[in-house]
């Protein structure tokens, strides 16, 4: 079973051009998966052949993952990466079947996204020590985090050339390598300027490239240093468990609409692929309405 995985997860790479995070995922997923099914069916995992695997199994992986605790989510994803893998296997002519054609989609867990309120988002952005390398570093990846509204992955695969600070844009390339460009404002123009001119020279060495973001050690920061720095300001500033870079995206795309951005705009600016992925915004906003009517209104 290894090679048909390790042949998919090249054809993702190369064919479909997912990004490094989706090809991991899948990966990891698809070995959870593969180590349940060899358990069931007394074999080991590279004796099994994907026609070994049926629906009534599948279903019975997916019972064991709900048992565990796994949100619906990540159970998703998981079904996800299985209904890829044998559409791979069909198009190549190693299965006959689809197991998973009889498979539903599970419904997803209603979950309105974190976001910060402004004041909150405002002390957070003057937290990193200015005086320090690191600390302009921090200000700068908090400004465009928030201020453009980017992916952890986006953040980190910042190059040199997709910043033009003149401008006040920044060039990203979003999920399937899907480029667009994203306005800054002026605060987050001022906060980069400063970085780059101040703070990455003293960070940078010769194997620093042309990364835009870099660690104390010169190299390109990773999504898991970006996920530990903003962790470290929440932690600072006593806020909530669960605050990530993703929260500042979710905060990004509330305040523009809270701020009277067309929804399409905001689709545009996220690089979202659909319509629906983005209207998820719009029952924040609605929370945030009923919160100001009933701080507000003397009858609420």
């Amino acid at each position: 079973m290894y090679h048909y995985i390790d042949n998919f997860l090249f054809y993702l790479d190369t064919e479909k051009n997912a990004s490094p995070h989706t090809v991991e995922n899948y990966h990891r997923d698809l070995m959870q998966g593969l180590d349940f099914f060899a358990t069931e069916l007394g074999k080991q995992d590279i004796n099994l052949h994907p026609m070994d695997i049926r629906l009534g199994l599948i279903r019975s992986f997916l019972a064991d993952l709900r048992v565990r605790g796994l949100a619906k989510s990540s159970v998703s994803r998981k079904i996800a990466a299985w209904r890829s893998f044998f559409r791979y296997l069909g198009r190549e002519g190693i299965i006959d079947r689809n197991p998973m054609r009889g498979l539903s989609p599970l419904k997803p867990d209603r979950r309105l996204p974190k976001f910060l309120y402004q004041d909150v988002c405002n002390v957070l952005m003057e937290m990193p020590e200015k005086e320090k390398a690191l600390g302009l570093r921090d200000g700068a990846m908090l400004e465009i985090l928030y201020g453009a509204g980017l992916r952890v992955s986006e953040l980190v695969g910042l190059d040199a050339a997709n910043i033009n600070l003149a401008a006040g844009e920044v060039r990203v390339f979003g999920k399937g390598a899907k480029e667009r460009i994203v306005p800054i404002g002026s605060l987050a123009v001022n906060a980069v300027d400063n970085y780059l001119n101040s703070g990455r020279t003293q960070l940078a060495n010769l194997d620093s490239g042309e990364a835009v973001f870099l660690n104390s050690r010169g190299g390109r920061l990773t999504d898991r240093g970006v996920r530990k720095i903003v962790d470290k300001y929440a932690t600072l500033l006593n806020l909530e468990k669960g605050i990530s870079p993703h929260t500042l995206r979710h905060t990004f795309a509330t305040h523009l609409l809270d701020g009277g951005a067309d929804l399409r705009a905001v689709q545009e600016l996220l690089g979202h692929a659909r319509l629906s992925t983005t209207q998820i915004y719009t029952h924040l906003t609605r929370q945030k309405l009923r919160e100001i009517y009933q701080k507000s209104h003397p009858r609420a």
